[in-house]
């Protein structure tokens, strides 16, 4: 008899497990250089905050186009090829993005930011397929019962590539330039795509009764609608980010209200992960096991105090620390949210319901830059931050009236 694995290492010991956080690690370090390099070089060219919102955009909108059907597909088709397709993808935007920095073309540029814009559309296509496949390959790798101990080591790792991924991106960028930053973000996205292809495949379940692609997405956007504990927490997760994120407007706290140029820029990116390494490794050795419901509504409230604050700042390390404390409280919701989810929905509808998932949480960050762009522009940045953070503090109060069932989760079970 096997001997089951346990402890707060028990995920890591599956070798599957460990090649699949070791792709987020690379994929994620490369999706926050990107990041970095992709805001600053617009707001270089454009010099207007609403052009950081619309690179938001227009990764959201295809994601959100394709993100139902992506789940549709992440229940009948083999979610390891999905992943693969979708990652060379990726790859393929990362060398476009470094083939603009290129003498042969940088003409491209000459006229405007949206050769750029229509790079991250394509990425966003992808990534609305990939969300969907990820989510539900990940717990084929490990048994149930390290289901919550694999979701925190997801977490950490992805947390912990966020904390470097932009500094590392700032540092390459302010002292090497931008075509060494997009060449380490090339790169890493290659190495992610061979951690995929060492991992083997891993059979469907049984696909479920429905018959034709609509009756399948239906059931799902159905079993989501009608569990008031996911919906709650997804609902929960979609205002706080779309009204509550200021990481879009960080170009221009970092340049025009803290003054601490690129690498600053850097740091700031990586504050609210540093927080979120930090709480996801407590949580590693010290499962959350009671009063789910309540901590989660308590985090997010806390995350909307962060933000007001964060918006009123001007000394660099207070916003720092705010940054950091907001990436704590972030990360209690992350790990409740995804535990909720992947214990409470059976294993045939993962791909459907993390596609719903992933259109109100995934795509939030994207519209919430749109969001505060826009604000940015009419109310000013500061403004449009404290608002922001008022309105996430609205949406606790109506979310902990409205659903009680998620109020009074003690655990998930």
């Amino acid at each position: 008899m096997n001997k089951i694995a346990t402890g707060p290492y028990a995920a890591l010991q599956v070798r599957d497990f460990r090649l699949f956080i070791l792709s987020r690690l690379f994929i994620t370090l490369a999706v926050m250089i990107q990041a970095v390099v992709v805001g600053w070089q617009v707001y270089e060219i454009t010099k207007d905050p609403l052009s950081l919102g619309l690179i938001g955009l227009a990764e959201a909108i295809p994601a959100i186009a394709v993100s139902l059907y992506a789940g549709h597909l992440a229940d009948i088709v083999e979610r390891k090829k999905i992943i693969l397709l979708c990652v060379i993808t990726l790859v393929g935007c990362s060398v476009a993005l470094l083939f603009f920095t290129m003498n042969v073309g940088a003409f491209i540029l000459q006229n405007g930011a949206t050769p750029i814009y229509a790079v991250i559309f394509i990425s966003g296509v992808a990534r609305g397929f990939l969300s969907p496949a990820n989510f539900s390959f990940m717990p084929q790798l490990v048994s149930r019962d390290l289901y919550q101990n694999a979701i925190t080591w997801n977490s950490t790792i992805w947390e912990g590539a966020a904390v470097a991924g932009p500094m590392i991106g700032g540092l390459i960028y302010g002292f090497f330039g931008i075509t060494a930053a997009y060449c380490s973000d090339a790169a890493l996205t290659a190495a992610a795509l061979g951690c995929y292809f060492l991992i083997p495949n891993r059979a469907l379940p049984a696909v479920t009764e429905e018959h034709g692609i609509w009756e399948k997405i239906k059931a799902g956007i159905k079993f989501v609608f009608t569990n008031q504990i996911i919906l709650g927490a997804i609902t929960l997760d979609l205002f706080a980010v779309l009204f509550g994120g200021a990481v879009a407007l960080l170009p221009v706290f970092a340049d025009d209200i803290l003054h601490v140029g690129k690498i600053g820029l850097g740091f700031l990116r990586s504050a609210p992960s540093i927080g979120a390494v930090l709480m996801a490794v407590y949580i590693t050795h010290n499962p959350i096991k009671k009063n789910i419901g309540k901590i989660l509504l308590w985090c997010v409230a806390g995350f909307g105090f962060c933000m007001i604050g964060f918006g009123l700042s001007t000394s660099f390390w207070l916003s720092m620390a705010l940054l950091i404390l907001s990436g704590v409280f972030d990360c209690v919701s992350v790990i409740t949210r995804s535990t909720m989810i992947h214990t409470l929905t059976p294993e045939n509808m993962k791909g459907r319901v993390s596609a719903v998932n992933s259109i109100f949480i995934g795509s939030s960050n994207e519209i919430g830059a749109f969001e505060s762009g826009v604000t940015a522009r009419l109310l000013g940045t500061v403004r449009s931050v404290v608002l922001g953070g008022i309105m996430t503090l609205a949406v606790v109060v109506v979310t902990s009236w409205k659903a009680n069932k998620l109020r009074g989760l003690d655990k998930v079970e």
